[in-house]
């Protein structure tokens, strides 16, 4: 079989987005070939059997010319690839939708929000199929979708505990710095941990991106200065997905207060890690046992981190990946379903 792929990005060293390096690497197990067309490239290494096209944004190219290329990519490589694997962005199924059906290429989409837009919707009418994490993680009904898990590299997010431990309670959490992240809470909560003289520090890796992210960002650093907090809160800032595990394998439980709905990525690769968690995100609520499920008020959160604080850790948790979030058995599945 014989693949393209249209993605965002691709490089190894990027921190939110380095994740589907992996992702290529475990497709061409399974494929021919790979053409990938992304927006922008960056550092790669991957597999003879995959080219990479950009876009061009690397290089600061216009919207237009984004469109130009796209089309030329998709016109030039059109006798080297049968199947179209579109990631995160229903735009792509809409712009190459036509040409991809009239040409006999099999179109799926990758989607996991729960967001539902004009763009998603005339997608799905588009698409062949449309894979997604879980069900929470795609909101639009349709007979097109297939729900496979996330993909978690179990070798890389395992449980093996960083030599460097505190001797305070390690709280860690990680992700785009957003409102809808809900880290205000986990202020707030912290201030009612030191209140009650609990011996603790937390570590919030990640970065804003979007503007209203950096007002968000600007209102969690005053909070905490109110609270006077700089002393048990850090802001580590953006860690590539090369050396996320490491991360979490420094902390002792991962709370996650996310508002997103479908199952953040990097529950899941604290789960693989042998982490503990915390979460109140709906995905999980019917995944974890309700003793890693929380309320979004600081209080309730505040008596199940001290409750957990003397729990041993879980490893059904991890199971709970390797079973239904591995990479390699995401790539299989996806991969067979082309078929």
């Amino acid at each position: 079989m014989r693949l393209l792929i249209i993605t965002q990005k691709v490089d190894k060293n990027d921190p939110i987005l380095s994740f589907f390096h992996r992702w290529i690497e475990e497709f061409a197990k399974y494929c021919q070939s790979i053409i990938v067309i992304c927006l922008q490239k960056g550092e790669y290494n991957l597999p003879k059997n995959i080219k990479i096209l950009s876009l061009g944004k690397e290089k600061g190219k216009s919207k237009i010319k984004y469109i130009f290329n796209f089309y030329k990519h998709i016109w030039h490589e059109r006798k080297n690839y049968d199947v179209v694997f579109v990631h995160m962005n229903p735009v792509y199924v809409i712009l190459g939708g036509f040409f991809w059906k009239i040409s006999g290429k099999k179109i799926t989409l990758w989607y996991t929000h729960k967001s539902v837009d004009w763009k998603l919707c005339l997608a799905e009418k588009i698409t062949n199929i449309i894979f997604t994490a879980s069900k929470e993680s795609f909101r639009l009904p349709s007979k097109k979708v297939e729900v496979t898990g996330h993909g978690i590299d179990i070798r890389k997010f395992k449980n093996q505990k960083s030599k460097i431990k505190s001797n305070k309670f390690m709280i860690i959490t990680a992700g785009r710095i957003a409102e809808v992240k809900n880290l205000h809470l986990l202020i707030e909560t912290a201030d009612i941990l030191k209140n009650k003289n609990f011996n603790f520090e937390i570590k919030i890796a990640g970065a804003p991106i979007l503007e209203a992210d950096k007002i968000y960002f600007e209102k969690l650093k005053n909070l905490i200065k109110k609270k006077e907090l700089e002393n048990l809160i850090k802001f580590v800032g953006s860690i590539s997905n090369n050396d996320i595990a490491e991360f979490y394998q420094s902390g002792d439980i991962f709370v996650n207060l996310s508002d997103t709905g479908s199952a953040d990525k990097v529950v899941l690769e604290a789960m693989a890690t042998g982490l503990n968690i915390l979460t109140s995100n709906e995905a999980f609520k019917n995944v974890v046992s309700e003793k890693y499920f929380t309320e979004k008020k600081p209080e309730i959160i505040t008596d199940k981190i001290i409750d957990l604080s003397v729990e041993v850790a879980d490893h059904d948790l991890r199971k709970y990946i390797i079973a239904n979030h591995n990479l390699s058995y995401l790539a299989k599945i996806i991969t067979e379903s082309f078929n």
